[in-house]
């Protein structure tokens, strides 16, 4: 459903499953990063374009074996299937942040 407002893209990086999922809104957004005045740009090749519900989004994590979230949204959508924990987010522009890696 598009009210969920994630947008998420699968990578495929050799033997790797890459999923990128961010809060729409943030795409196109130069977000501060340290002290030093540097800006990332969050950008739709990485994260993707495409606006996925929630369930497309744990499909995907579910696959994963590494991935790169950020937003409020999607935090919660990670935290709910134990993905995330409080103590494991980071902050990137003042939204929540994280990255998981599956250990196999």
């Amino acid at each position: 459903m598009a009210e969920d407002g994630i947008v998420m893209r699968i990578h495929r990086v050799r033997a790797e499953v890459v999923v990128a999922a961010c809060d729409c809104e943030l795409v196109g957004q130069d977000l501060p990063v340290g002290a030093a005045g540097r800006t990332v740009r969050i950008s739709a090749d990485f994260y993707g374009e495409r606006v996925v519900s929630r369930e497309e989004l744990l499909w995907a994590l579910r696959r994963a074996t590494v991935v790169n979230l950020l937003g409020r949204r999607v935090i919660e959508v990670a935290r709910s299937e134990g993905l995330v924990a409080d103590g494991g987010l980071g902050s990137l522009g003042g939204h929540p942040h994280a990255e998981v890696f599956a250990m196999l």
